[in-house]
Parts: C-alpha cells; structure tokens; sequence
C-alpha cells in the first residue's frame, strides 16, 4: 500500500494587513496622489533652442505605470486619464499616447527600496517577457522560428523583505551571466550573500560577487571541475569541497540556497500582475515598460506581504 506525498499547508498570520493591501493596490488615489499632481507639469527649462517638455517626467512614468496597472493600452490610458481628472475636478491636461511613446525610454527609472535593512541576501533569477506582434501570427501558423523575440528580464531580490533591488532588460541573446555584473553594480548598499542557479555558475559572476565582500551561493554542474588556477581559497572549490564531504543536497540545506526560490515566486507574481508580453515596440521603450512595472510591484509590496507559517500535519 503507497501513500501519496502531501504538499506542506500554510495559514496566513497577518491576513486583515495584507486584505488592506491587497485592496490598497487597486485604489486610485494610491497611484496618483498629491505629490503626483503637483509634479504633473514641467516647470525646469532646458536653455535649448525649441520649446521645453510640458509634462514632467513623473507624468510620463505615471501615466506608463497606470496603463500596466490597470491592463491599458496608449489610447486606453490616455482616455482613462481623462475621465479621472474629469471626474477628480483636476484642471491639468493630459499627456496623449504619442507623446508618453515618444518620451518613455528616455525616462531615468530607479526602483523604490526600503533602506537601512543592513546586509541584504539577493537572490538571482532571469525570465522571458514576449514581444508579441507579426512573430506570434508566424508561430501560430507555421511553428517556432529562429526569428521569434523576446526580452529578457534580470531580477535581484532581496531574500527578507521581496523587494526587487535591481533590475536589468536585455535582448534574448544575452546569457544570464553577461547581465549579472550590471546586476550586482546596480544592488546598493551591503550584500551579505547572492544565491542563483547553475546558469550563473561562471568566472565573472564570481568575481562580481566577491568585488561586493559577498558569499556565493551557485551549484555547479553535476560534472564541475576544480578551478585550479584559482586556488583551494576559491569561493566555487569550497563548494565543491562540501559538496563531495556532504553531498549536494545537504550543501543546499545549509546555504540556504532553497532561498532562490525567491526569485522565481518574484517572476510569477511579475506576470500574474503584469502579464508575460511587452506592448511597446521599441527595446528603450520595452526596458523602461518593466522596469516601471518592477517598481509599481515593490510598492505594492511595500503596502504588505502575508506573513504565513505551515500548519502541523
């Protein structure tokens, strides 16, 4: 007689907290507040020839954070815009879609973090965001071609809070490990671990870590071999060290590597809110779409995140 395994139950401590939250994340007075309202306008100069921009830069990231928010196209955003200004009584203009396409990947987006968490542990993880367009008829209709695009989304995220602490947009032909030096320049403040999968098992991630005075936490492949050139001191040969006395599976019990685990929750929340395709066309506009997408979901977590225990068997 065989018994199937149970997964693991989990109840909610915190769950009238995180209700409000999840309410809170659908108000609209949320996203556009006072301080959005008294930045709508452009009021600098540029001191060059031509007229300056009417709407700041905080208009335009507003309106592109709306339209992801609520699942609007341009058009869409810019009507919805306009009704809810009209309905608030607020006076200002809108900017219309041509001009929030126009301005949107010249936008300097940082994402909005918590300080003062000391050391963080940053797990590294990469996913796939769709270009659709022309390509996905193409698929549909005669299978996978060589030419189908996507983007590449490059997520750090801290271990504690969930908060993401970098992120980086690239092309589909850029390896996991080529983003991760930007990655890493991009995380502030101390890094006390960075935990990733075997895609980041390489020389330069290694050496990106240990520039920050961090521990690396990456299994390499089953069949790794000793990096002798580097010496026994080397943080990737004492991983293999351990491995051999402890095997793999205890190494992983002990770094706390199941902790990466992190990261892909953060990718499924990403398109469980934001959905998995881009809907602009050009790559700055693309990058600056999700990068603004990545800071609508840290104040969304910001606002609260169930803290939940596993319930006795």
């Amino acid at each position: 007689m065989t018994t199937e395994a149970t997964k693991s139950q989990y109840r909610i401590r915190n769950w009238r907290e995180y209700n409000e939250a999840l309410k809170q994340r659908g108000s609209l007075t949320f996203w556009i507040d006072d301080e959005v309202l008294d930045g709508w306008l452009n009021t600098t100069q540029t001191g060059k020839r031509g007229a300056s921009a009417t709407y700041s830069d905080l208009a335009i990231a507003t309106m592109s954070t709306m339209g992801s928010v609520m699942h609007l196209r341009g058009r869409q955003t810019e009507g919805f815009m306009t009704s809810l200004f009209q309905l608030m009584g607020v006076t200002l203009p809108v900017p219309d879609h041509s001009t929030v396409s126009r301005r949107l990947g010249k936008l300097s987006i940082a994402l909005p973090v918590v300080e003062g968490r000391g050391a963080r542990h940053v797990v590294v993880d990469s996913t796939g965001i769709k270009v659709y367009g022309e390509g996905e008829w193409q698929v549909r209709q005669h299978g996978y071609s060589k030419r189908r695009t996507w983007r590449k989304l490059h997520l750090g995220v801290d271990e504690a809070t969930g908060e993401i602490l970098a992120a980086v947009v690239s092309t589909n032909n850029v390896s996991d490990d080529e983003a991760f030096g930007e990655l890493m320049d991009s995380v502030e403040g101390e890094i006390e671990a960075v935990s990733a999968d075997g895609a980041y098992d390489k020389r330069k991630c290694y050496d990106a870590i240990a520039e920050r005075g961090a521990q690396a936490h990456i299994p390499p492949r089953e069949d790794a071999q000793y990096w002798e050139a580097e010496g026994e001191t080397h943080a990737r040969n004492q991983v293999l060290q351990r491995i051999e006395a402890v095997g793999r599976t205890e190494w992983k019990r002990e770094s706390g590597y199941h902790r990466r685990s992190l990261a892909e929750t953060m990718m499924f929340r990403f398109k469980t809110i934001f959905g998995n395709t881009c809907s602009r066309r050009t790559f700055n506009n693309q990058a600056a779409e999700l990068l603004l997408a990545c800071a609508a979901l840290n104040r969304m977590t910001h606002l609260g995140m169930p803290d939940s225990y596993v319930l006795d068997a």
